[in-house]
């Protein structure tokens, strides 16, 4: 009878052995969860709680497999093992997303960042540009305010004065000798200022007026005062003044300034007039100073 009974429980406990599985797929599937859990480089910083709990339910689902205990039991840790790995996926996911948008955010601002500075440089280089604009603008004006000055110099030196047919310089006979019509050296002078007027002022042209005193007849003194004028032109353009913006004519004997009475008034009325245009290239007045 001991013996029956015996063989009896150690049929039952076989029997039972045989109904508890060593192998488990739904413990399987847990485990395979929790594993890659574990193996996700965010897991630690951001699913630390998760995963630890993960494998807590999971050592209780294997240690319920191992004691033979009901499949439901193991099943019971199974399933929480698996919901705290995924519960710590999803947190994973979430902080790798964050991480995403963050560095995206980071290029944004990077690129808005360049976007600024490269406008700031644009600006910067812009205000240079004006300021280097200006200063030459300055500059520009500062030299043609130089050189107006110098020119209104020049023709203060030149004896200019302002009447109706505008500004008048008057070249005496001294630049010539006597009933000839070749430029002495002491013209260069004059001329060369009269030139240098001229290439400041580029817009004025000149009337260059030939006269003579009374002596001789009209012919003479129309040829020669002619060729006088037609001197001071050809001097004038060697010194760089365009032929186009120049007028020269003889006037002869007809418009004296002084009496021909006498050897002082002789000499004023042996002389060269060069009038002055306006800026626009007109001049006021036609005609030459009224018959006397």
């Amino acid at each position: 009878m001991k013996n029956l009974i015996l063989i009896t429980c150690a049929g039952a406990a076989l029997a039972a052995c045989a109904s508890t599985p060593q192998h488990d797929d739904q413990l399987e599937a847990a485990r395979a969860e929790v594993r890659q859990l574990g193996e996700e480089p965010l897991a630690h910083d951001t699913a630390d709680r998760d995963l630890q709990a993960a494998r807590r339910a999971l050592q209780d689902a294997d240690e319920a497999l191992q004691n033979r205990r009901p499949l439901t039991e193991v099943h019971h840790y199974a399933y929480l093992a698996q919901r705290h790995a995924e519960a710590g996926e999803a947190r994973v996911r979430g902080a790798a997303a964050q991480a995403q948008l963050a560095r995206a955010q980071d290029e944004r601002n990077r690129i808005l960042l360049a976007q600024r500075s490269a406008e700031a440089q644009r600006s910067r280089a812009q205000a240079e540009e004006r300021t280097a604009e200006a200063q030459q603008s300055r500059a520009q004006a500062e030299s043609a305010q130089s050189q107006l000055a110098q020119a209104q110099q020049e023709l203060q030196d030149l004896k200019a004065k302002q009447t109706d047919r505008g500004t008048v310089v008057t070249l005496g006979d001294v630049l010539f000798d006597t009933a000839g019509a070749t430029l002495k050296p002491g013209a260069d002078l004059s001329l060369d200022r009269l030139a240098g007027y001229l290439r400041a002022h580029p817009d004025t042209r000149l009337r260059i007026e030939g006269h003579t005193d009374s002596r001789g007849s009209d012919e003479y003194n129309d040829a020669l005062s002619q060729r006088r004028a037609d001197a001071v032109a050809r001097a004038l353009e060697r010194r760089g003044v365009p032929a186009d913006s120049l007028e020269a004519m003889g006037r002869g004997k007809s418009y004296p300034v002084a009496t021909n009475d006498t050897p002082a008034g002789r000499q004023q009325n042996r002389r060269v007039e060069i009038v002055f245009s306006d800026s626009a290239g007109r001049f006021a007045q036609g005609e030459a100073p009224t018959r006397r």
